[in-house]
C-alpha cells in the first residue's frame, strides 16, 4: 500500500473566515495541527501543503510543513474542486520526488480533531478490501436525520427521507453519517480518473466513523470557539499537544 502521499490543502483569501488557516488554535495555528498529526503517523511517507499563498507556505514551514511548490492560480479559486487539487499536487510530486504514490490522503486543516489512529485505520480499511478504492471520513450526528428531518412541499411539512415513515420508533431507524472532512485515503489510480463531483458517481468507498466530539469542522468563528472550548476542556485530546507540555 505504499508510499503514501499525504496532502494539507490550504488556500488563502478565504472569505468567509479570513486568515482562518493560520488562525491560531490551542497555541498552534490551524493548519499546524494537520502537520503535527501527519508526523506522528508512521504510515505517511511524504506530507506536502498545497497552497498558493506566501504567508500560508511560511507559517507552514515555521511548523514543519514542507511546501515544495506553490498551487497555480487557476487551481485556487473559490469554485475550485479538491479533486483537481490533489491530483496536481500528486503530479507534481511525483515528478519531482521520482517516485509512484500508491495512496493519496487529504487531511483538511479545518479539522484539527482527527488522530494518527484515524490515518493507521483508513489504511487498514483501505488495504483489506481489493474493491475499495478510497475510506472517507464520517460521523454519526447527535440527531438521526432520517429520524427527524422534514422537508417543505406545497406549503407544507414532509418527511425528507422517502423510507422515514417506515419507522415507528427512533431506536429502530438504521444510522445516518455525515461526511466531515476528518479524512480522504484514496487509491492512486482512482484519484486520477476521478471526476470533480466524485460522490455522484457512487465509487466502492469505506467509511471510517470517528466520534462526533472529534469531527470538529471550522468555517466560522462559532467553529473556532467551539474547538478551542473542546480542546481546553479536554473532551478533545490532540497527542502532539501533550508533547509541548
Amino acid at each position: 500500500m505504499k508510499p503514501l502521499l499525504a496532502v494539507i490543502p490550504a488556500r488563502g483569501g478565504s472569505k468567509g473566515l479570513p486568515g482562518k488557516n493560520i488562525r491560531p488554535i490551542a497555541g498552534l495555528p490551524l493548519i499546524a495541527h494537520s502537520i503535527r498529526c501527519a508526523a506522528l503517523s508512521p504510515e505517511v511517507d511524504r506530507c506536502v501543503v498545497s497552497t498558493d499563498c506566501e504567508e500560508i507556505a511560511s507559517v507552514a514551514r515555521q511548523h514543519g510543513g514542507c511546501v515544495p511548490f506553490l498551487r497555480p492560480a487557476e487551481l485556487a479559486q473559490d469554485d475550485t474542486p479538491m479533486i483537481p487539487v490533489l491530483q496536481h499536487a500528486l503530479r507534481e510530486m511525483e515528478q519531482r520526488d521520482a517516485q509512484r504514490y500508491e495512496t493519496i490522503l487529504l487531511l483538511d486543516p479545518t479539522s484539527p480533531g482527527r488522530l494518527p489512529v484515524d490515518i493507521a485505520q483508513a489504511l487498514e480499511m483501505l488495504h483489506e478490501d481489493s474493491n475499495c478504492v478510497g475510506v472517507i471520513g464520517v460521523s454519526e450526528p447527535h440527531f438521526n436525520p432520517r429520524w427527524t428531518c422534514v422537508e417543505e412541499r406545497g406549503g407544507y411539512a414532509a418527511l425528507a427521507f422517502a423510507d422515514s415513515g417506515s419507522y415507528t420508533r427512533r431506536q429502530d431507524v438504521p444510522p445516518v453519517y455525515r461526511v466531515n472532512a476528518t479524512l480522504y485515503l484514496w487509491r492512486r489510480d482512482y484519484l486520477l480518473s476521478a471526476e470533480p463531483s466524485w460522490l455522484a458517481s457512487r465509487p466502492p468507498c469505506r467509511l471510517l466513523v470517528v466520534p462526533e466530539m472529534r469531527a470538529i469542522h471550522i468555517d466560522s468563528e462559532e467553529d473556532f470557539r467551539m474547538a478551542e472550548i473542546f480542546i481546553r476542556e479536554g473532551l478533545v485530546q490532540l497527542p502532539w499537544l501533550q508533547e509541548k507540555k
